[in-house]
Parts: structure tokens; C-alpha cells; sequence
């Protein structure tokens, strides 16, 4: 498994462990581009994306002009090259704004 693999390995785990829905597109140089993980739903948070990195990469040109997409439209991205602490934090803050008790619930992802 490569570095960046390892990377989405451990943000699918975690998204499962919120019983997250995630959409992953294959890009076929059709359509808008998107990132590694597009309309990501955890109950009790705003809709999010993720982008996954190896261990100190960067963005290409193209996501980051992608990102700045999303973000102009309101919504939020997290870059991710190994530590998930920020998705996590998130993820349980919004949660428990809306009363949505924290820890593992099933999963309705892939």
C-alpha cells in the first residue's frame, strides 16, 4: 500500500467509525474535479471534504484550486497527511452541538 494509501485507509476507518456516508469518485478527466472523499455526512455536521495526502505532500494546482471552490461556496475541507486530530475534533463538536452522542454508531458508508 502506498503512503497516500495508508493515509485514506485511516480516514475510512474513522468515517466508518462515525457511521459516516462518503462518496470517493474515480476521475476520468470528465466533469468538475473533485477530491478523495466529496459529500461526506456525519449525523449532527455540515457536509464536508477531504482531501488525502502522503505524509508531507502537497496539493497539486488542480485541488487547490478545487478546494478554494468548495470553500467559496461555504463548505469545509480537511487536508489530511496521517493526523486525523482536526477531523475528529470536528466531527465531535458538531455533534455534540446537536445532541448527537459521540463514539461509534454503524455504518451507512461503503
Amino acid at each position: 500500500m502506498t503512503p497516500e494509501g495508508r493515509v485514506k485507509a485511516k480516514v475510512k476507518r474513522t468515517l466508518t467509525d462515525h457511521g459516516a456516508y462518503w462518496l470517493c469518485p474515480v476521475q476520468n478527466g470528465m466533469g468538475a474535479p473533485g477530491l478523495d472523499f466529496m459529500h461526506v455526512q456525519v449525523l449532527g455536521c455540515p457536509v464536508f471534504a477531504i482531501e488525502t495526502k502522503a505524509p508531507g505532500k502537497k496539493l497539486t494546482a488542480r485541488q487547490e484550486r478545487t478546494v478554494a471552490a468548495i470553500r467559496a461556496a461555504g463548505g469545509t475541507v480537511f487536508i489530511i497527511d496521517g493526523n486525523l486530530k482536526e477531523l475528529e475534533n470536528w466531527i465531535i463538536k458538531y455533534r455534540l452541538l446537536n445532541t448527537i452522542p459521540t463514539g461509534p454508531l454503524k455504518s451507512t458508508g461503503p
